[in-house]
């Protein structure tokens, strides 16, 4: 059980990291009028482990924080992330 959560944290900070520096990437292209990142990949990201790193980069850079709606399914994709984990967990560990 210990190397699972020592792995599912390791993972979850990587793909943080990957995702802190994709928005900020968007952020920068935003204010440039270059080629955005679509919502969906970075909503991906959060699926996939990113959610603190998107957490702390709408907040450091100020960037999708006042969007409603993506912000509406940012929490529920950060819900269904809990959710898969949760049931992995209730699967593998009983």
């Amino acid at each position: 059980m210990t190397n699972t959560l020592i792995v599912y944290i390791a993972f979850v900070f990587l793909m943080s990291i990957v995702t802190f520096v994709v928005y900020g990437f968007d952020k920068r292209q935003s204010g440039n009028g270059g080629q955005r990142v679509p919502e969906r990949t970075l909503h991906i990201l959060t699926l996939l482990g990113g959610w603190p790193g998107a957490l702390l980069a709408q907040r450091y850079f100020r960037h999708k924080s006042k969007k409603t709606m993506f912000l509406i399914v940012f929490w529920i994709v950060f819900a269904l992330h809990v959710v898969v984990v949760g049931a992995a967990a209730y699967v593998v560990f009983g």
